[in-house]
């Protein structure tokens, strides 16, 4: 796993670390998930999230609040409470609370919504948090939306891209902050690579944000971001 930093922009610290899959050698996710089949999906989903909880609670300084943040594959969830056991017993086991965790999922795979919900309202009721990534370029979008409530939304990284030369994405990224903070969910903005582009988005109010311009996914590390001034 590497680790990539949601920074609080507004007190530069970490909000949360989100574990990117990645080989024994540092292989990029693609090159790992290429290998992915319907056979061995759901034991490498299993495994991903035990993994990214022991090395989480390795890396983790004492008394830490920050959170974690695992992507999981919900067409490698079954029964969302059989399938959630492992996560269970590994967060105990290695003294990581369940209450830290959040779980995403992309929202650019295709899958059944009703058998999303399960798995959501699931995770919901046990105590974890829960998050949809990608959002604005997947194939369920607002339509998901209006039947749950994540507690956090990422907006997709193309919204993010040059939003400060481009009028059209200051307004659609206003609105869809303006319907979040309606809906009581707490956006990311992902995918932040350049100043002109975070300060776009403090101007629009933003406080979460991920990207390379604050730090780079660090293998099997935790990685000191860097905010640049206002």
């Amino acid at each position: 796993m590497a680790f990539q930093p949601i920074v609080d922009i507004t007190s530069g610290e970490v909000f949360a670390r989100e574990a990117l899959v990645r080989g024994p050698a540092g292989e990029g996710a693609g090159h790992v998930l290429s290998a992915i089949t319907d056979t061995n999906r759901y034991a490498f989903d299993q495994q991903c999230r035990v993994k990214a909880l022991e090395l989480a609670a390795r890396l983790s300084p004492p008394a830490s609040r920050e959170k974690l943040s695992i992507n999981f594959m919900p067409n490698a969830v079954y029964e969302p409470r059989a399938c959630i056991r492992l996560t269970l017993s590994t967060a105990e086991r290695v003294g990581f609370p369940p209450e830290r965790i959040i779980f995403e999922f992309t929202e650019s795979e295709r899958i059944d919504t009703d058998h999303l919900l399960s798995i959501l309202s699931t995770y919901r009721s046990i105590g974890f948090m829960t998050a949809i990534d990608d959002f604005g370029a997947g194939h369920s979008g607002l339509n998901l939306l209006a039947r749950f409530q994540p507690d956090i939304v990422k907006l997709d990284m193309d919204l993010i891209r040059d939003i400060d030369r481009e009028p059209a994405k200051r307004t659609v990224v206003r609105h869809t902050l303006a319907m979040l903070a309606d809906f009581g969910i707490t956006p990311v903005c992902e995918g932040v690579e350049t100043v002109g582009e975070l300060a776009a988005l403090r101007d629009l109010g933003v406080e979460l944000v991920q990207g390379y311009l604050l730090a780079k996914p660090a293998f099997e590390a935790f990685g000191t971001p860097v905010l640049p001034l206002p």
